[in-house]
């Protein structure tokens, strides 16, 4: 089946979905699923404007809410994982997966479900250490520290992800996977992207925790997105036991939705052709939901999970064919995932905007269903019962656990390098009141240092060029003045025409134009932005 690949989208469904019809006309068939990667921004209302992890002035409505409001539907089916600029609280109403709309499913915290026989496996969110081992205590209203720690990815999911078994042919995550630079073109993304070198030279550019899961899942396919470039890896995974199988993972990240960018990519993928054509739960992923259930933390406390080091009577929750086939039973023997969508939030009217719209914790229905069938806990839930009993605690707790955390051992499965970077990424969006800066984290006792195979430059060059460029710029792309300067050859992109440019050298002498908020020392505060299109525009004079 042929399967579209988004990099952050930032809302931009329109231009994506109009992407995918031309792409459509030129190509040898219909796109039958859109996988994207992050950055989805699902925002309804104004009060979720208020929610998602960007300054003020770049939060604007964009295309979503017409297909949450059923003014519109997806042409395909979309599946996408949360990234760091989301409309949190509308993904937080369902931590194990649903309908945001109809035909556009969320993966939810974690997630892996099945499309034609295809397994598709998922992680929201990016990497902090700092947050890693909590429990996920957030809930709206957001304090200036929760609207950015809710999308940072925490160890039991990662838990519950190793408990699989299975073979996985698709993963999604929004950050790298650590490592992953040196099995690609690790020449051509410096010279794209100077400002990673420091970065991959110390190999802390990405994420370890999503670096574990490629070493654990050995996917067919890996897709990313977050540090908007193009990029191909292709990693051969190292056999350890003689009899096994060698097998590999073709990596690929996205850029951004915006003109003559590489943010799109259609590939062909194996399906089977006797599997049902409708979005089906993996029976293997339900068992360990229900397992693992007693392991879910809704507090800021960290914790470590459960291990065989004589302190724990479980640490293995692996699904059992027995407990699969209880799982089965409980289902009704139908996997099938219900098309359950329902609105559960005003849904923004240009005609009469609300700016002072309330902010609700709400529990979603899908979520409250499909926790009554299967028998796991709604975090949502726990979280308001929690919120009842101590209703004042929240920001205290917080201070003393910050002050227990400094003192104490940090015993996380990630040690802490208390070096600071300072490369930065021009191209990510920056908030102002951010001051953290990326740990360098290194495991300690996962197989994600396994070594594996590293390709020559050669190999990696032609695996790149496996992956071709798709950039057809739909009727509605506007082209602003700015992005013409950027482009190649200084040439406007005429409507419905694809901008080729080979390995990407067209992005190799842009100025830097963005500064993330990931990556960025805090002396860094401002800086003239270039891409207007996907936030609107700023003030010329705004301070560089």
């Amino acid at each position: 089946m042929r399967v579209a690949v988004a990099g952050c989208c930032h809302g931009e469904l329109d231009k994506i979905y109009e992407t995918l019809a031309l792409a459509e006309k030129r190509g040898p068939g219909p796109i039958d699923l859109l996988l994207c990667c992050g950055d989805f921004q699902a925002v309804r209302n104004e009060a979720d404007l208020r929610c998602m992890a960007v300054p003020p002035k770049y939060r604007h409505m964009q295309t979503f809410y017409r297909y949450y409001s059923g003014e519109k539907k997806a042409p395909v089916l979309t599946i996408f994982i949360g990234g760091n600029h989301e409309a949190s609280n509308h993904l937080q109403e369902l931590p194990y997966g649903g309908w945001v709309a109809p035909n556009i499913y969320y993966l939810g915290l974690a997630g892996v479900v099945k499309y034609r026989g295809v397994r598709i496996g998922g992680i929201s969110g990016i990497f902090k250490s700092h947050d890693y081992r909590k429990g996920h205590f957030e809930c709206p209203p957001y304090n200036p520290a929760t609207i950015r720690s809710i999308y940072h990815v925490r160890n039991i999911e990662v838990y519950k992800l190793k408990q699989l078994k299975q073979p996985m042919d698709i993963f999604l995550s929004h950050d790298w996977p650590r490592k992953i630079y040196h099995y690609g073109n690790k020449q051509q993304l410096l010279k794209t992207k100077s400002f990673f070198r420091q970065e991959v030279e110390n190999n802390t550019l990405g994420s370890p925790a999503a670096s574990e899961l490629l070493e654990h899942f050995k996917p067919t396919y890996w897709f990313s997105a977050h540090l908007h470039v193009k990029f191909a890896a292709l990693m051969q995974h190292q056999v350890k036991d003689k009899g096994q199988t060698a097998k590999a993972t073709k990596f690929l990240a996205l850029d951004k939705c915006l003109p003559h960018r590489d943010f799109l990519q259609v590939i062909e993928i194996e399906h089977d052709p006797s599997a049902p054509e409708y979005l089906e739960y993996d029976i293997e992923w339900l068992t360990v939901l229900r397992a693992t259930d007693d392991l879910i933390n809704v507090t800021e406390r960290q914790w470590n999970m459960p291990e065989n080091n004589g302190l724990h009577t479980r640490w293995d929750y692996s699904a059992t064919e027995e407990a699969m086939n209880k799982v089965l039973e409980i289902m009704n023997h139908d996997l099938k995932v219900p098309c359950n969508f329902s609105i559960t939030a005003a849904c923004y009217d240009p005609s009469k905007p609300q700016t002072q719209m309330q902010l609700v914790h709400r529990i979603n229905p899908q979520t409250t269903e499909f926790c009554a069938q299967l028998g796991v806990t709604d975090m949502n839930v726990r979280l308001q019962k929690a919120k009842e009993e101590h209703p004042l605690c929240g920001e205290y707790e917080e201070q003393d656990d910050m002050e227990g955390s400094d003192s104490g051992e940090d015993r996380s499965e990630y040690n802490t390098d208390t070096s600071a970077l300072s490369s930065i990424n021009p191209d990510e969006i920056m908030l102002d009141e951010e001051e953290e800066e990326e740990d360098s984290i290194v495991s300690t006792h996962s197989d994600m240092n396994t070594p594996s195979v590293e390709p020559s430059s050669d190999q990696a060059s032609d695996f790149s060029a496996s992956f071709s460029d798709v950039r057809i710029l739909p009727g509605s792309m506007v082209v602003s003045s700015d992005d013409t300067l950027g482009s190649p050859d200084g040439r406007e992109g005429k409507l419905g025409e694809a901008a080729e440019s080979g390995d990407g050298n067209d992005l190799t002498e842009l100025p830097l134009k963005r500064l993330s908020d990931e990556h960025e020392p805090e002396q860094r505060k401002k800086i003239k932005r270039r891409n207007q299109a996907i936030y609107a525009a700023v003030d010329d004079d705004d301070a560089a």
